[in-house]
């Protein structure tokens, strides 16, 4: 049921010419060598590279498709109208343009392209590449949840039918849920808007079921208590035990949400 697969393996080479035109698809580069070369219109599906160092190099118009670049330097490398499908990056050293450049046209794999270029990003340290990476990576979620949920291409309506659709659109929810809460992890902006939204909620029940909402005054004394009763250090008397819990059980999740967007910004330097 197996068949060998022919991959070649060039090893400790160097690129001395600019390449254009060329089909080497499914090698396996260890090591391979080359500076400040062009290579134009080369296909590199399914190929390997280990180790490799392609500094300042440019790659017009070349197909990277299923590529698999591991502990390689692609530093000042360009990269004009190449293609990415299926790519995967693991330590290797990339200008984050490529974000801008060489995504591919489809979103669903945009989002899977984003997020190796991430993982790769927090592999090597660059907080703020990885942190453009995770956008691309939102807004390309975004928008595949969108196109499986309402689109009518072929490609969506035969992958996504009946419960699976159904589920996305319960995928859609959530994630437009949690964007505007903290932005999926991401906007320490947002999460403090939903806390002063929750502040604001808590100042107005006091005010209008626990105080007398035809005074001014009643408002100012809430404004000072709303942040204590949301923070535990007063717990007025005349509440309900379930509103209580409630307010609970929001600080909570807003303090582990601000913890994980803490930590993950920490995490990534």
């Amino acid at each position: 049921m197996f068949t060998p697969s022919n991959r070649e393996k060039i090893e400790d080479q160097r690129v001395d010419a600019d390449v254009e035109r060329a089909n080497l698809m499914n090698r396996l580069f260890v090591r391979l060598g080359a500076k400040e070369r062009r290579f134009t219109k080369v296909d590199f599906r399914y190929s390997i590279f280990d180790t490799c160092y392609l500094r300042g190099c440019t790659f017009d118009s070349c197909d990277f498709t299923g590529c698999r670049f591991l502990a390689t330097s692609l530093y000042g490398s360009h990269f004009i109208g190449c293609k990415f499908d299926y790519a995967i990056f693991e330590r290797t050293i990339v200008d984050s343009d490529l974000l801008s450049s060489s995504c591919p046209s489809n979103e669903n794999l945009t989002m899977k392209f984003a997020r190796t270029l991430r993982m790769n990003f927090q592999q090597l340290g660059d907080a703020q590449a990885a942190n453009r990476a995770i956008e691309v990576e939102l807004k390309a979620t975004d928008v595949h949840l969108k196109e499986a949920l309402w689109s009518n291409k072929s490609y969506y309506r035969a992958k996504y039918k009946g419960w699976k659709r159904a589920q996305v659109g319960f995928e859609l929810l959530e994630f437009k849920i949690l964007d505007w809460i903290w932005g999926n992890g991401e906007s320490t902006r947002k999460l403090l808007r939903s806390v002063a939204l929750a502040l604001l909620v808590i100042l107005i029940v006091d005010a209008v079921f626990f105080s007398n909402p035809w005074q001014l005054s009643s408002y100012a004394n809430s404004l000072l208590r709303a942040p204590q009763i949301f923070l535990g250090t007063l717990n007025p008397s005349g509440y309900p035990g379930l509103y209580l819990t409630m307010i609970l059980a929001v600080r909570l999740i807003a303090f582990g949400f601000f913890m994980s967007t803490v930590i993950k910004r920490f995490n990534r330097r």
